[in-house]
């Protein structure tokens, strides 16, 4: 097992590239099992999840070749055959093969789904739409068994927005009989990412991006080739680091617009932004005021950029309130920043953060992929080394982080971690 070790202190400077979408890429994969034939996806990035979904589209008889971003899949050949565990287990994301299996299938068995845990993240939005559509659904031993004569669209109000009950029940209505609506549907750019792949399949999809989707069933989808949007929490990610510890910075390969709460909450503290089509100039004022932020559904401010922002906190002058509505779980990080130093503390769903503190390296732990972002942002804010051990869930996420860091002049790198090091992080 390796951990990462950053060496803070040193300003950042430079230009880097974001990656391809990983909160698309984990529902384009399975998305490609609809086809009756090839299905290339461009600009995936280079994250151990995308290795996952590729494996488990293998495992059920798919035929996929890489090569670097591009990705072609043949799913000619699939069988609709059980995914009980195994690999499932390791991100949550494999609950889109729920969808992607019934609507091919008519029937799918998926263990329940792994990932970061985050606090209870129901399915039940998902089963509710798959009900309508005429699927039974039942838990046995562990996995999610579906089961449908035929899938026949029907009308479906989701109870709370969510991005996965959203796409899991456009892929199984895409091939159903009939008309489908979905209200109340989740409104993120990945939605009309997933939308784009699966029109130039062949499925007919209005409303993808407004919270309501309207699906024209069709018999068959075709192979087509299909280009991944930017992935805007990498992209928030970045800019939050440059507002932490950057003196100049351009983010590049970015669509503006899917980050427009984060940049209004950066302004608000002082720093300076400028933006062009497809790329951020970011500079950090002299002296940052802190903020408030709540954790909203899209547009709103992203729960996944909570924790790193929550770490930027930590430089600002004053007391800011970090609300997550979305996972109220969502603080492990919290302690890990007390042990460099933050002054933070945490009541019912909210973060209390007071600054500005002086952070210091320290042995910390990644509990989940955006923690882990928010350990290395503190990281190259802290004075000394910070050493970052559950680096396996940073590279969940995050393509080539310490390159990409490094190439702006950080002091980042991974180091073996020794026997006795690996017993503590497997009993801690």
């Amino acid at each position: 097992m390796r951990k990462l070790l950053v060496e803070g202190g040193t300003r950042l400077r430079g230009q880097v590239r974001v990656s391809g979408a990983k909160n698309s890429a984990v529902a384009l994969l399975p998305a490609a099992i609809l086809a009756s034939s090839k299905v290339t996806i461009e600009g995936l990035p280079n994250i151990s999840d995308v290795g996952t979904l590729s494996d488990l589209l293998e495992e059920i008889g798919g035929t996929v070749h890489r090569d670097g971003q591009t990705i072609e899949i043949d799913p000619s050949e699939m069988i609709s055959m059980p995914l009980p565990n195994g690999r499932v287990k390791k991100l949550r994301a494999s609950y889109y093969f729920m969808g992607a299996m019934l609507g091919r299938f008519n029937k799918a068995v998926i263990g329940l789904p792994g990932g970061c845990h985050l606090g209870p993240r129901p399915i039940d939005q998902h089963i509710k739409g798959f009900e309508a559509l005429g699927a039974e659904v039942s838990n046995e031993q562990g996995a999610i068994y579906l089961r449908a004569k035929e899938l026949r669209g029907a009308r479906i109000y989701l109870d709370v927005v969510s991005v996965g009950a959203t796409i899991n029940i456009m892929l199984a209505a895409v091939r159903a009989k009939g008309k489908t609506t979905i209200e109340n549907a989740a409104k993120e750019p990945e939605i009309i990412d997933v939308a784009t792949l699966l029109t130039s399949m062949g499925a007919k999809i209005k409303g993808a991006g407004t919270d309501v989707i309207r699906i024209e069933g069709v018999n068959d989808l075709n192979g087509c080739l299909h280009t991944i949007i930017p992935d805007r929490i990498e992209a928030g990610t970045y800019t939050i680091m440059a507002a932490a510890q950057g003196e100049e910075m351009i983010i590049d390969n970015v669509i503006p617009q899917h980050l427009e709460s984060l940049l209004a909450k950066l302004r608000e503290m002082g720093v300076t932004i400028e933006e062009n089509d497809e790329q951020l100039y970011i500079r950090p004022g002299e002296k940052m005021k802190s903020v408030d932020i709540k954790t909203l559904v899209y547009p709103g401010f992203p729960t996944d950029l909570q924790q790193p922002f929550t770490t930027l906190l930590t430089k600002a002058e004053g007391t800011g309130v970090v609300t997550d509505t979305i996972y109220q779980a969502r603080f492990k990080h919290v302690d890990e920043l007390r042990r460099m130093n933050a002054s933070i503390k945490v009541e019912g769903g909210a973060a209390i953060v007071a600054g500005p503190s002086k952070l210091e390296g320290a042995k910390v732990k990644a509990s989940d992929l955006r923690a882990g972002a928010a350990l290395v942002i503190a990281g190259l804010m802290a004075g000394g080394v910070t050493e970052i051990t559950g680096v396996d869930h940073i590279e969940r996420g995050y393509e080539n982080i310490t390159n990409k860091l490094v190439e702006l002049g950080a002091n980042i790198w991974y180091e073996e971690m020794s026997e006795e090091e690996v017993e503590q992080f497997q009993n801690s």
